[in-house]
């Protein structure tokens, strides 16, 4: 969501390291470019101003200009900044996603307008809370106007294996309400999740609706789900809805598309709830807590190893891993290994995404790009190793050019990306032979320069 930002704001801090020594006009001219960064990100204006004059105060005086290095001093400022405007630093007290520190049956009214993803957004909360938070969930669907809208809701909760409320055909959204409460309470439910219509556009029939069903549920969180791809149009939607509703929190939905981000740095700015959960994607899994400080890390390119490993440690089967481990020690490592990785690589999300994750990855962009890596590369290389017998891929030896023809036609590929990660396959081995044969002393000692020679001179995929 934040790539071109994160570019923009890279070129200018780039500049700002090859010049050494600062200058007052130096700081001041990093400023100017930063803020029309901001304003092409589609950032509020208000917004922009504040942070850069921000900024400017910190930055501009001997402070920056006699510092070991000026360049990281102003670098390390605008990230302070943009944490602030994002939500975090001072007065943050660190907790994040859904507040659910209230007695039982916990209610959670979701509300924003139509085609924002407010009710997958229901159905992705709701298999958070079973799975990560061990909560009962009740999901309720409070849209009486949209066709289907009922059913789509009764669905997402069969796929989240949640206790959707039993449409009832004429019952008004309080009476929906009512009832929901009324099941929680009776059934012993630990959350109920209230999903109301949405609209195409904010009206007082809207408002009134919604109001209303606040007044009467009493939700402990009233969470605005809101589209970053629709820029300020969002920042727009999300202070009408607090100013006439009152919300605690913000959801923002597509963040893996194409959006500038700009919605996302104006929300805290505009409205005074903080953005609590990220949609990056359409499976029910794709779902994140917002973390200030780590989306202003990989606006500035430095990476996100924390949410990394957090992914990683949430779809990762810890028993496989440990199994692969040993059999990495005995050398015994087959294509059958190769595709359950491929598999667990592929449960944390994209490719792109998880490289977006690691610090510095941005400058390597057009490096990636020019390796041709391909979102579908994982998909087709488990596709070929399926294509294999169970004696072929234990012994990857035994595939000679008769049988790689037969395991293209049988992958849908061609016999040259068999041979390609036959090479990889093999090139995996031969690094493990190494690091075997070398121990954990030999390998502090050599580096990863001498697992991998001549790395320098290839591609980075």
């Amino acid at each position: 969501m934040f790539e071109a930002l994160g570019n923009r704001l890279t070129g200018v801090f780039d500049k700002l390291r090859r010049r050494g020594a600062l200058s007052d006009a130096d700081v001041q001219e990093a400023l100017r470019e930063v803020r029309i960064a901001l304003l092409e990100a589609d950032v509020a204006l208000p917004v922009v101003k504040d942070l850069v004059n921000r900024v400017r105060d910190r930055a501009v005086g001997q402070e920056v200009i006699r510092s070991v290095s000026p360049a990281q001093q102003v670098i390390k400022i605008v990230n302070d900044a943009l944490v602030e405007a994002l939500g975090g630093g001072e007065g943050d007290d660190g907790k994040r996603g859904i507040d659910l520190n209230a007695p039982a049956p916990l209610p959670i009214l979701m509300v924003g307008l139509q085609g924002s993803g407010k009710t997958t957004t229901s159905g992705k909360i709701a298999l958070r809370l079973r799975t990560r938070d061990r909560k009962k969930v009740l999901l309720a669907s409070l849209d009486v106007h949209r066709p289907a809208a009922q059913l789509q809701l009764q669905q997402l909760a069969d796929r989240a294996e949640v206790t959707c409320l039993p449409i009832v055909a004429g019952q008004k959204p309080l009476e929906i309400a009512a009832r929901a409460l009324d099941v929680a309470r009776r059934e012993l439910f630990d959350v109920v999740i209230l999903d109301t219509a949405g609209r195409l556009s904010i009206d007082a029939e809207l408002m009134a609706e919604v109001a209303a069903v606040k007044a009467f549920a009493k939700p402990h969180e009233t969470l605005l789900v809101v589209d970053a791809m629709t820029g300020q149009d969002a920042v727009q939607t999300a202070r009408a809805f607090n100013e006439q509703v009152g919300v605690t929190g913000i959801v923002m939905t597509r963040v893996d598309g194409d959006a500038r981000g700009g919605a996302a740095l104006s929300m805290r700015a505009v409205t005074g709830a903080p953005i609590k959960l990220l949609g990056a994607g359409e499976k029910l899994d794709a779902l994140e807590d917002f973390h200030p400080d780590r989306i202003a890390n990989r606006i500035l390119g430095m990476g996100d190893i924390v949410s990394l490993v957090e992914r990683a440690a949430e779809t990762i089967d810890q028993a496989e891993a440990e199994k692969l481990a040993k059999k990495m020690q005995k050398g015994s490592f087959d294509l059958e290994d190769y595709a359950q990785q491929i598999k667990q690589i592929g449960k944390m999300g994209s490719l792109s995404g998880i490289l977006g994750m690691l610090p510095g990855v941005g400058k390597m962009k057009a490096q990636i790009e020019n390796a041709n890596l391909d979102q579908s590369m994982l998909k087709r290389q488990a596709a070929i190793i399926s294509s294999m017998t169970v004696k072929e891929r234990r012994k990857p030896d035994l595939i000679k050019a008769s049988r790689k023809k037969r395991i293209a036609a049988g992958s849908g590929t061609t016999v040259q990306e068999v041979n390609r990660l036959l090479k990889q396959f093999d090139d995996m081995s031969d690094m493990m032979k190494r690091m075997n044969k070398m121990g954990q002393k030999g390998l502090m000692r050599g580096g990863l320069a001498s697992l991998m020679p001549g790395l320098g001179n290839k591609r980075p995929f």
